[in-house]
């Protein structure tokens, strides 16, 4: 479904991506896992463009999006993405929200996304929540509900960066919650996360990212058992 080649992601002086090669299939759950500053969210980012690689290629289902005759808006419909911050519009309500996209991209008349929206609010216990504004909820409230306004738009993976690391540990679960929810339902799912419990039984597969580069790669049972690389074997003392 998406494949990295060679990617490079420059700031000025600062080599943040060395020739990263990487490829996500369908249905998988891959976590990116790594130090602050590795390049971890600068690698997820570029998958849907967020972040330009200064070079390499980025192919999603089979199209390059790196291509500058590529329409990115349209591949974005098929990727959902979620931020540490949430993202939500402050000056709308929890339902126009999530509408607002479906409604606006003419994926969905009025009536349909309302619909959709609800039947996503009550999944996540929050229907009585549709006619508040985003300052009126919880840290975790309002990530679960950045969440399925992902999933309004019906996406063919979703892309986590850091989604509870702006949250009070108490809000942490809820969040990882709905997450595995959507693991066990096979969406195909790339995490950038710090939480190693949610890696060793969500993911299907591992990536440790160190100075811009993947240092190891492997299933969650072999990764956190019997790591080859010193820096990942480092990392996970300090970390778990």
């Amino acid at each position: 479904m998406i494949i990295a080649k060679d990617l490079c992601k420059s700031f000025g002086d600062n080599k943040v991506l060395k020739n990263v090669n990487e490829h996500v299939v369908k249905g998988e759950k891959l976590v990116i896992v790594g130090p602050s500053g590795s390049g971890k969210s600068t690698f997820l980012r570029c998958m849907n463009l967020l972040e330009v690689p200064t070079s390499g290629t980025i192919l999603f289902e089979g199209q390059d999006i790196t291509s500058p005759d590529c329409d990115i808006n349209k591949i974005r419909q098929k990727m959902g993405m979620v931020f540490q911050q949430f993202n939500l519009f402050p000056h709308l309500t929890i339902l126009e929200n999530i509408t607002l996209a479906p409604i606006k991209l003419s994926l969905m008349d009025k009536d349909q996304a309302e619909d959709n929206a609800m039947r996503l609010l009550n999944r996540i216990g929050l229907a009585d929540k549709a006619a508040s504004y985003p300052p009126q909820l919880s840290g975790g409230q309002k990530q679960r509900v950045a969440i399925i306004r992902s999933l309004a738009m019906n996406p063919d993976v979703m892309l986590f960066d850091e989604p509870t690391s702006a949250l009070d540990p108490e809000m942490v679960g809820e969040v990882l919650a709905l997450m595995r929810e959507l693991a066990e339902e096979g969406m195909t799912m790339v995490v950038v996360t710090h939480e190693m419990g949610f890696a060793r039984e969500v993911a299907t597969r591992v990536d440790f990212i160190d100075e811009g580069q993947i240092l190891e790669q492997a299933p969650p049972a072999e990764f956190f058992a019997n790591p080859k690389n010193q820096r990942l074997r480092d990392f996970l003392a300090k970390v778990l």
